[in-house]
Protein backbone atom coordinates (compact mmCIF):
# COMPACT_ATOMS: atom_id res chain seq x y z
CA UNK A 1 0.00 0.00 0.00
CA UNK A 2 1.35 3.32 -1.34
CA UNK A 3 1.43 6.39 1.45
CA UNK A 4 1.35 9.74 0.37
CA UNK A 5 2.28 12.94 1.93
CA UNK A 6 0.27 16.09 1.02
CA UNK A 7 2.10 19.06 1.75
CA UNK A 8 0.17 22.23 2.81
CA UNK A 9 2.36 24.35 0.51
CA UNK A 10 0.38 27.37 -1.48
CA UNK A 11 2.43 28.82 -4.50
CA UNK A 12 1.83 32.82 -4.13
CA UNK A 13 -0.14 34.74 -6.54
CA UNK A 14 2.71 36.41 -9.35
CA UNK A 15 2.60 38.33 -12.25
CA UNK A 16 5.82 38.21 -14.56
CA UNK A 17 7.09 40.70 -17.58
CA UNK A 18 10.57 41.01 -19.52
CA UNK A 19 12.63 42.76 -21.58
CA UNK A 20 15.47 42.00 -23.53
CA UNK A 21 17.60 42.27 -20.29
CA UNK A 22 15.66 42.16 -17.30
CA UNK A 23 12.63 39.76 -15.88
CA UNK A 24 9.91 41.68 -13.44
CA UNK A 25 8.60 39.33 -11.35
CA UNK A 26 6.03 40.56 -8.61
CA UNK A 27 4.74 38.34 -5.87
CA UNK A 28 1.31 39.30 -4.72
CA UNK A 29 1.59 38.75 -0.88
CA UNK A 30 0.14 41.64 1.58
CA UNK A 31 2.09 42.59 4.66
CA UNK A 32 4.97 40.16 4.23
CA UNK A 33 7.89 40.57 6.61
CA UNK A 34 10.66 38.94 6.93
CA UNK A 35 10.13 36.20 3.59
CA UNK A 36 12.90 33.87 3.10
CA UNK A 37 14.35 34.96 -0.49
CA UNK A 38 17.42 32.82 -2.02
CA UNK A 39 18.09 33.91 -5.50
CA UNK A 40 20.82 31.38 -7.59
CA UNK A 41 21.99 31.97 -11.31
CA UNK A 42 18.70 29.87 -12.71
CA UNK A 43 16.37 29.45 -9.10
CA UNK A 44 14.36 31.64 -6.99
CA UNK A 45 13.05 30.54 -3.60
CA UNK A 46 10.33 32.11 -2.20
CA UNK A 47 9.31 31.84 1.48
CA UNK A 48 6.83 34.02 3.53
CA UNK A 49 3.70 34.40 5.13
CA UNK A 50 1.17 37.11 4.88
CA UNK A 51 -2.62 38.46 3.52
CA UNK A 52 -6.07 39.19 5.89
CA UNK A 53 -5.22 35.49 6.74
CA UNK A 54 -1.87 35.47 7.48
CA UNK A 55 -1.33 32.16 4.92
CA UNK A 56 2.02 31.05 4.51
CA UNK A 57 3.18 30.64 0.72
CA UNK A 58 6.61 29.14 -0.93
CA UNK A 59 7.44 28.34 -4.32
CA UNK A 60 10.71 28.22 -5.98
CA UNK A 61 11.14 29.00 -10.01
CA UNK A 62 13.39 26.64 -12.26
CA UNK A 63 14.30 29.89 -14.14
CA UNK A 64 14.47 29.18 -18.30
CA UNK A 65 18.10 30.42 -18.13
CA UNK A 66 20.27 32.20 -15.99
CA UNK A 67 20.22 35.38 -13.76
CA UNK A 68 22.63 38.28 -12.51
CA UNK A 69 21.87 37.20 -8.33
CA UNK A 70 23.00 40.41 -7.80
CA UNK A 71 19.64 41.24 -8.92
CA UNK A 72 17.25 43.59 -7.23
CA UNK A 73 13.94 43.10 -5.18
CA UNK A 74 12.26 45.09 -2.77
CA UNK A 75 9.63 43.70 0.04
CA UNK A 76 6.74 46.56 -0.31
CA UNK A 77 3.25 46.40 1.76
CA UNK A 78 1.32 44.93 -1.01
CA UNK A 79 4.05 42.66 -2.91
CA UNK A 80 7.76 41.68 -3.19
CA UNK A 81 8.76 42.90 -6.65
CA UNK A 82 11.84 41.17 -8.24
CA UNK A 83 13.69 43.13 -10.85
CA UNK A 84 15.77 40.07 -12.27
CA UNK A 85 18.92 41.15 -14.48
CA UNK A 86 18.89 38.48 -16.94
CA UNK A 87 22.70 36.88 -17.37
CA UNK A 88 22.83 37.46 -21.22
CA UNK A 89 20.74 40.43 -22.81
CA UNK A 90 19.38 38.96 -26.15
CA UNK A 91 15.70 37.10 -27.04
CA UNK A 92 12.61 36.89 -24.84
CA UNK A 93 12.38 33.75 -22.87
CA UNK A 94 9.14 31.64 -24.25
CA UNK A 95 8.25 31.61 -20.30
CA UNK A 96 9.82 31.84 -17.13
CA UNK A 97 10.09 28.19 -16.14
CA UNK A 98 13.02 26.38 -17.90
CA UNK A 99 10.51 23.06 -18.39
CA UNK A 100 8.20 25.45 -20.11
CA UNK A 101 4.84 24.75 -17.79
CA UNK A 102 2.07 26.57 -17.38
CA UNK A 103 0.65 27.34 -13.72
CA UNK A 104 -2.72 28.94 -12.45
CA UNK A 105 -0.64 30.89 -9.79
CA UNK A 106 1.33 32.97 -12.54
CA UNK A 107 -0.32 35.84 -14.82
CA UNK A 108 1.64 37.87 -17.45
CA UNK A 109 1.83 41.24 -16.07
CA UNK A 110 0.85 43.42 -19.13
CA UNK A 111 1.44 46.80 -17.05
CA UNK A 112 5.45 46.04 -17.93
CA UNK A 113 5.21 43.68 -20.60
CA UNK A 114 6.75 45.01 -23.84
CA UNK A 115 7.14 42.85 -26.80
CA UNK A 116 10.25 41.72 -28.04
CA UNK A 117 9.66 43.17 -31.87
CA UNK A 118 8.45 46.92 -30.10
CA UNK A 119 10.38 49.84 -31.25
CA UNK A 120 11.95 51.41 -27.86
CA UNK A 121 11.19 54.64 -27.05
CA UNK A 122 13.43 57.59 -28.70
CA UNK A 123 14.39 59.28 -25.02
CA UNK A 124 17.93 57.78 -23.91
CA UNK A 125 19.66 57.84 -27.93
CA UNK A 126 17.45 54.67 -28.36
CA UNK A 127 18.66 53.02 -26.11
CA UNK A 128 16.56 50.47 -24.27
CA UNK A 129 14.81 53.07 -21.92
CA UNK A 130 13.59 50.44 -18.93
CA UNK A 131 16.69 49.05 -17.83
CA UNK A 132 17.17 48.21 -14.37
CA UNK A 133 18.23 51.37 -12.90
CA UNK A 134 15.56 53.56 -14.85
CA UNK A 135 13.01 51.02 -13.64
CA UNK A 136 14.19 51.19 -10.36
CA UNK A 137 14.22 55.46 -9.83
CA UNK A 138 10.65 55.33 -11.06
CA UNK A 139 9.72 52.71 -8.26
CA UNK A 140 11.01 54.76 -5.53
CA UNK A 141 15.13 53.96 -5.67
CA UNK A 142 17.72 51.54 -5.07
CA UNK A 143 17.34 51.19 -1.30
CA UNK A 144 15.99 47.60 -1.56
CA UNK A 145 13.99 48.07 1.38
CA UNK A 146 11.12 49.51 -0.64
CA UNK A 147 9.74 52.95 0.13
CA UNK A 148 9.82 56.43 -1.62
CA UNK A 149 6.85 57.30 -3.91
CA UNK A 150 5.87 56.04 -7.53
CA UNK A 151 5.29 59.26 -9.42
CA UNK A 152 2.36 58.32 -11.06
CA UNK A 153 3.10 60.63 -14.42
CA UNK A 154 5.55 57.77 -14.96
CA UNK A 155 3.00 55.42 -15.54
CA UNK A 156 2.65 56.46 -18.89
CA UNK A 157 -0.56 58.60 -21.02
CA UNK A 158 -0.94 61.79 -21.93
CA UNK A 159 -2.64 64.73 -20.87
CA UNK A 160 -4.15 64.11 -24.83
CA UNK A 161 -6.01 60.63 -23.23
CA UNK A 162 -8.40 62.93 -21.80
CA UNK A 163 -9.79 64.42 -24.51
CA UNK A 164 -10.73 60.83 -25.78
CA UNK A 165 -14.34 61.19 -24.95
CA UNK A 166 -15.18 63.71 -27.17
CA UNK A 167 -16.55 61.94 -30.51
CA UNK A 168 -18.86 60.09 -27.51
CA UNK A 169 -22.55 61.05 -28.31
CA UNK A 170 -24.11 63.14 -25.76
CA UNK A 171 -26.59 61.03 -22.98
CA UNK A 172 -30.08 61.43 -23.15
Amino acid sequence: METHIFTDITPPPAMWAQRKNLVSLTINVEDCKNPVITLEPTKLYFKGTGGPDKKTYEVTIDLFNEIDTESKYFVRERSIEFFLRKKEEGPYWPTIFKDKKKVHWLKIDFNRWRDEDDSEPEENGGEESQDLDEMMRRMGGLNGAGGGQMDLNDLGGSEDDEDDDEDLPALE
